[in-house]
């Protein structure tokens, strides 16, 4: 048994968001291999694209109106997970440029 914490997506089976729920479960295994215990794919309806850490909601597709790129969900499951790792390249991505953009 781990105490490493586990992430769930819950995936509209109706829209079939299996596929985008489960090549997002990849990324972040991939990414947190060492850091965490598990992503389960929660097949749900009515339009529902969720992912939870643990008891607590980190992305709602219906609170936020869109989808989360695989970039942004990586900082903000990295921020539940392990808030003093860096994600190297990724981080960069996000990094403003001096205009702003």
């Amino acid at each position: 048994m781990t105490d490493k914490p586990t992430i769930e997506i819950e995936y509209c089976r109706q829209c079939r968001w299996l596929l985008r729920a489960a090549w997002m479960a990849q990324e972040l295994l991939t990414t947190f291999e060492e850091e965490l215990g598990g992503v389960t794919l929660r097949p749900g309806t009515g339009g529902a694209f969720m992912v939870r850490a643990g008891d607590r909601t980190i992305w709602s597709r219906k609170e936020q109106g869109r989808f989360p790129d695989i970039v942004e969900l990586k900082q903000i499951v990295r921020d539940h997970v392990a808030p003093d790792r860096p994600l190297g390249h990724v981080d960069r991505a996000r990094t403003p440029t001096p205009d702003g953009a």
